[in-house]
């Protein structure tokens, strides 16, 4: 029986992983469930599953937590200290979903504790840079990434040689606004741009998807996580969403990851690793599909793209800026007060601000937590 830790189980990724554990009870045992605020639903995990262990991240939100799971015996806290604790809990399998640089901290310490890391936290590896690899190596444990372009690479990568990579090209739908005029972007609210064409995700990684923010961080997390050169890296729009990731080799064939857009798929994958196992996913149709299309990017109306590139370019901790500014500006967003081309905009002055001072910054997770504070109060005082 396989001992496992979800840490973001009430989030979208999370919810999946505990519904494909449910299709095989007998074959794992939950011991740590964390969620962010939703006391209900990660109590009613903790039930259903058994976990030995449930922290909540809103440590002002542990009472409630304790007094859902009284009398189950399973043990209850609360706040950033408990969920790094339960993070360094060994287990065999640990799937890191916490969204955002929150995740960080959680990934680390999971690394050195697990025999597998299922990473869907791609700021994990876009702020922490080699951190998280280096950590991965020192305690044996393995490394399998849960996004699907990336988990697709995983996959197309298996049995070839690194040096015989020419380029990798992670494909990105284009979410809501692919063929949007600019005019229109510049006034798209909130709710507009979470609503996404093709994928079920939550609400701060479907406003990342409409801004290609999303598909800009995976760019960094490529380079980090594959170890390739960023002229290797391209990005390919194709909303049909079919093709996850291509590899292409140097004699010149193009090899794909073909699957429906069902996060499942990635995360089934990485519960299963190194078998695979029956998921419950659409089995596509090609001939009903009929067609794919594949569009190269508008930079202009999609520069997060073109800043992901800047921020490997200056190297150091800029993954850092770049996510923490991106971050900052997204909250701003959510809350009207800036528009949705200024996250961009925002997160540009933040990576120019920055660029010296960080190029060569010696990676700790002192100096990561740190320069993401002084991003965070950079970006605020743009307003």
């Amino acid at each position: 029986m396989k001992r496992i830790s979800v840490f973001g189980s009430t989030g979208s990724v999370g919810v999946q992983t505990l519904e494909l554990i449910a299709a095989a009870p007998d074959d794992y045992d939950v011991v740590v469930l964390t969620g962010g605020r939703n006391v209900a639903l990660l109590a009613e995990q903790a039930r259903l599953f058994g976990a030995q262990m449930a922290v909540i991240a809103d440590e002002a939100l542990t009472q409630e937590l304790r007094d859902a799971l009284a009398g189950t015996g399973i043990k209850a806290f609360g706040g950033r200290s408990a969920l790094i604790e339960a993070a360094a809990t060994p287990v065999d399998w640990v799937m890191s979903a916490v969204v955002g640089f929150a995740g960080l901290e959680m990934s680390l310490a999971a690394a050195e504790a697990s025999s597998v890391l299922a990473l869907a936290n791609k700021e994990s590896l876009v702020c922490g840079s080699r951190l998280l690899p280096d950590i991965c190596a020192r305690h044996n444990t393995v490394l399998l990434p849960v996004d699907s372009e990336h988990s697709a690479i995983f996959q197309l990568l298996l049995g070839e040689k690194r040096n015989s990579v020419e380029r990798v090209i992670l494909t990105a739908s284009g979410g809501p606004f692919r063929e949007m005029l600019l005019a229109d972007m510049a006034n798209a609210t909130p709710e507009q741009a979470a609503a996404h064409p093709n994928w079920d995700m939550g609400l701060r990684i479907s406003i990342d998807s409409a801004s290609m923010f999303n598909k800009a961080m995976e760019l960094i997390e490529a380079k980090e996580l594959f170890d390739f050169r960023p002229d290797q890296l391209e990005v390919l729009v194709h909303p049909q969403s079919l093709i996850h990731s291509l590899v292409g080799y140097r004699d010149g064939a193009l090899v794909a990851h073909v699957g429906p857009p069902d996060m499942k798929a990635a995360i089934g994958y990485a519960l299963n690793w190194p078998d695979r196992a029956d998921l419950p996913i659409e089995r596509l149709d090609l001939g009903q599909i009929g067609r794919m299309e594949f569009h190269h990017p508008d930079l202009k109306r999609f520069p997060a793209i073109s800043l992901a590139f800047e921020a490997m370019r200056i190297g150091g901790a800029a993954g850092t800026v770049f996510n923490a500014a991106k971050e900052a500006s997204l909250d701003l967003f959510l809350q009207r007060r800036i528009g949705f081309l200024d996250m961009a905009d925002y997160t540009e002055k933040a990576l120019v601000a920055f660029s010296n001072s960080v190029s060569c910054l010696d990676m700790t997770l002192e100096n990561v937590i740190r320069t993401d504070a002084e991003v965070r109060r950079f970006v605020n005082k743009l307003v």
